[in-house]
């Protein structure tokens, strides 16, 4: 999709595809009345600011939206391509993502959120470990800084003008 599709879209389809690249309805609702952008760069500053000026529970719903790290079952689309540094795992590695993601939503009662383009499973699980020792509150933070270089990631894939992958979460 160009940017120019994405602003002449009527509103409910731009929220569609908005919410392909962040799971928060106030998120989508604020990009989708911005339009138009000028161009991309308007676009990935105005998904942070809308991002930053959100409050705890759109990051949680958003958060809700990601499968855990490493769960090949859920991920898919962008999701699933996000996460292929975990294809190459070992069983040991992928059972060990498993009980750490079980232990961090116990801890913090949302899913591990990490930007995972680019890493491999060991990369993610010591991160993983460093992020349990936060506090929520750090923590909800962390996870939402992550969310947003997700978001601009996926954003990037939405504008890119070919459209081949598709889905998001």
């Amino acid at each position: 999709m160009t940017l120019d599709e994405l602003n002449a879209l009527a509103m409910d389809a731009a929220r569609r595809e908005l919410e392909r690249c962040c799971g928060s309805a106030r998120w989508v609702a604020a990009m989708a009345a911005r339009r138009p952008f000028r161009n991309t760069d308007d676009v990935q500053t105005a998904a942070d600011e809308v991002w930053w000026s959100l409050g705890g529970a759109d990051w949680l719903e958003a958060f809700s939206h990601h499968a855990r790290i490493g769960d090949r079952g859920r991920a898919a689309g962008w999701a699933r391509e996000e996460q292929s540094g975990v294809g190459t795992a070992t069983d040991d590695s992928v059972k060990a993502l498993a009980r750490l993601n079980r232990d961090y939503e116990r801890k913090f009662g949302h899913v591990f959120l990490i930007f995972a383009t680019g890493r491999g499973a060991e990369e993610m699980l010591d991160e993983l470990r460093v992020r349990l020792a936060n506090d929520p509150a750090g923590e909800l933070r962390n996870a939402a800084a992550e969310q947003a270089k997700i978001t601009r990631l996926r954003l990037t894939k939405l504008l890119s003008n070919d459209g081949a992958t598709p889905g998001s979460r």
